[in-house]
Formats: structure tokens, sequence, C-alpha cells
């Protein structure tokens, strides 16, 4: 793989940054021993210069590719100008930011918050509101289901929706009012609807986290439909499915499904700077009103400016169209990989996964060291998957490169 020359601090090295993570910072992940100092496009470089292939972007925060430079131009004039205002004041960025996209995503309003986590509770404390004024569920007794092996975030009422024993373990007590099935089940959720105190349902389109789960058709416009006739919101976490990832604009697009409620993340903001936003029609989002919900940084100048500039990439260099036929090739040039330790290729668009079959004790963790090796930076989810995820400006031939990386990593395997 291409080594190139990079601007770095010399006095900087891979074991060096990694000690000092160690050392001074909380342990609360595990990353791939690779230390970056420059991205571009597709392509990201290590502090001694080494180059490779991001196939994770930033959990599909970077599906714009690293450093674009229409949204680093806009990031850059913003700042020059106007970074911070806070919302006890208007700013000449955030109307305009809000018009582009509740027009964008085709809704009423938007309300605007920094992280995906943020995106999230917001849209719980939205759905119980609603649920209280609008639906005439009994105060304190909203129910919100969600389904399992979900993730939706960290904070103590999120990881209350979920049932992985790290993100609960010694963080109780949890939050009360949340109901999970089991995911990609109608009967399930139908029996769920049945209690009238649900006030709405939160399901990501596709599971990223728990390992690109990707529903059976029919599931995301039955769970709609079944909302509606209950009389509940459906709401869509598309922090990471979102923004173009599995094809389409959202992955609810799939199923020609409008969710009451949007919560976008990540790519909003091509992995610029933080940005989340909950988007829902007036008859929803109307409930919120002045002192109930807020965020310091939500909806400042420069994140407006690098929203705006983000979709408009999306948009133009039509990166959803891109990631439906990239990924159609991608999925079927693993399927055609000889390797026993490729068991099952799954996902839409560039949002796939690899289950790996564990060989001479060898799991993910090892494959994707191996890889990193190679030049193609990847990371497992749990001991046996492997996401893949590349940066949605990728060419085909990049592509096939790629691919190649991966038939040469697992046949060292062996």
């Amino acid at each position: 793989m291409e080594t190139t020359t990079v601007e770095k601090n010399n006095l900087m090295t891979s074991d060096k940054a990694i000690a000092l993570e160690d050392r001074f910072g909380a342990h609360n992940y595990h990353p791939l021993p690779v230390v970056l100092s420059k991205g571009e496009g597709v392509f990201v470089w290590d502090v001694e210069g080494k180059r490779y292939y991001d196939f994770l972007s930033a959990y599909s925060a970077v599906n714009q590719g690293h450093c674009h430079p229409h949204i680093i131009n806009a990031m850059i004039e913003q700042a020059k100008t106007l970074t911070l205002t806070s919302r006890a004041f208007y700013n000449d960025a955030l109307g305009l930011y809000e018009k582009f996209v509740t027009e964008f995503f085709g809704y009423d309003k938007v309300l605007p918050m920094n992280s995906g986590a943020e995106g999230v509770e917001t849209a719980l404390k939205i759905v119980r509101k609603w649920g209280y004024e609008k639906k005439g569920i009994p105060t304190n007794q909203a129910k919100i289901i969600v389904c399992d092996d979900n993730f939706h975030g960290r904070t103590i009422t999120i990881v209350s929706a979920s049932n992985d024993p790290d993100s609960t373990h010694n963080f109780g007590p949890f939050t009360p009012g949340i109901v999970r099935i089991p995911y990609n089940d109608l009967d399930a959720l139908a029996k769920a609807l049945e209690d009238e105190t649900v006030a709405g349902m939160m399901v990501e389109p596709i599971q990223g986290e728990a390992g690109v789960n990707v529903p059976s058709d029919g599931f995301l416009s039955g769970a709609y439909e079944l909302c509606k006739k209950a009389g509940v919101l459906f709401v869509a976490d598309e922090v990471q499915t979102g923004i173009a990832r599995t094809g389409r604009l959202i992955a609810c697009h799939h199923e020609e499904v409008k969710p009451d409620v949007l919560i976008l993340g990540k790519a909003i903001s091509g992995g610029v700077y933080p940005v989340s936003a909950v988007l829902a029609d007036d008859a929803i989002m109307n409930v919120i009103k002045p002192g109930e919900h807020g965020s310091t940084f939500g909806g400042n100048p420069i994140a407006c400016k690098v929203a705006v500039a983000a979709l408009e990439v999306v948009r133009d260099e039509k990166l959803a169209e891109r990631a439906q036929y990239l990924g159609e090739i991608l999925r079927e040039a693993l399927r055609d990989i000889d390797s026993d330790m490729i068991s099952l290729v799954r996902g839409k668009g560039l949002l796939n996964a690899i289950v790996i079959t564990p060989k001479n004790g060898k799991e993910a963790w090892d494959v994707c060291l191996a890889l990193k090796e190679n030049g193609l930076l990847a990371k497992p989810t749990h001991q046996h998957i492997i996401r893949l995820a590349p940066p949605l400006v990728i060419t085909e031939e990049q592509l096939m490169e790629c691919v190649d990386i991966i038939r040469q990593t697992l046949a060292q395997f062996d």
C-alpha cells in the first residue's frame, strides 16, 4: 500500500500517541492500534505517513469523505465571523438552515442539537410530551417501544433501552417506561401496541452496532402501519443509516416510509462538526414550548453552515445513488471470495458486514489487525462481525482494490 510523507509532529509516534491516551484518557474505547493524522476523501494517513482506505467512515459520519472542501470551506468562512450566540438570541444562519433541512427531508419543523445521543433524547422527550398532550396518556405512564439489540447511544435513558450487558452493567437504576420487543418481529410489535399507554416506537431501520442487521422486507412499512393504527408515533433513529449511507436519503425510504419523528446526526455534518437534528411536523413538534428543551450549542452558526454544505454534497454528488450502485457490487464481490472465514455477507448500500467464522482461534479482531497491515481500516462489532462502510465518494476502481485487500488478507488465515 502506498506510503506518503504527510505533515505531522515529528516528535509524535504511534507508540507515544497511544501511550498518552492510555495514561491520561478514560479507558472507554478499545481502538485499533493505528494513530491517524490526516484524512482526504476515502484515505487516512497515520503519523508515520502510511496511507489506508477508511472502511469505517467514523461510524458513517464521514459519508462525504474526509475533509470535503465544500464542507470545510463553509466551516472556515463562518468561523471567521460568528461561532456561537446560544439560543438566547437569534442568529442569521439558523433560520436559513432550518428552512433548508426541513425542505430537504420533507418536514415542517426541526429541533437542532449536537450529538446523535442528544437527538435520541430529544425525540424521546417529544414523544412522551405528545403522548400526554395529544394522545391523552395519563401523566407519567407513557411507554416507548424499542427493539432488542438496539444501539441508540449511551446516556442513562438510552442504555435503559438496551439489552447489551456492557451498556447496562452497574449503570442502574434505569429509566422506566421503555418496552423492548424482538427486532424484525411484527407480531411482537402488534402485541405491545395493545397497551394504550404506548406513545411511540423507536427503531433503527438497520441495526448498525448489532452487526448490520437488515430486517425482512416489509418490516419497516408494517411497523409504521401498525403504529398508525394504534395511534402511536413511529420514530426512526437514522443517525447511522441516514444521509445516503444505505442507498436512499434515509433508510426508511427503501419502504416508502416517512417517520413521524426522524433523528439524524453523524453525516449531517460530513464528520466535520457535531450536528444532530430531530425532524417532525407541526402537530408533533409544537408540543415543545420555550424553556422545555434546548442546547447552548444546538443550532450554532457554524453547525448550520456546515450541515447545509454537507447536505448539498449529498445532493449534488448523488451519493445515495452511488451508495446503492456500489453496494450491490461490493456484496457480490465479497460473496465471491473463497474463504471459509466468511459465513455471511449482508447490508444495504454501502453499510455492509462480513460475519466471520473463527479459524484457529482467530476472530474478527485478528482479521481487522491484518487488514490494517494491508492498508484497510475496519472495526469489528462483537467478536465475529466486521462492518464495512467506506465513504460514499469511493470509486468503483477503489472499491475493487479494497475487495482485493480483503481477499488477500483472509487468504493469510488459510
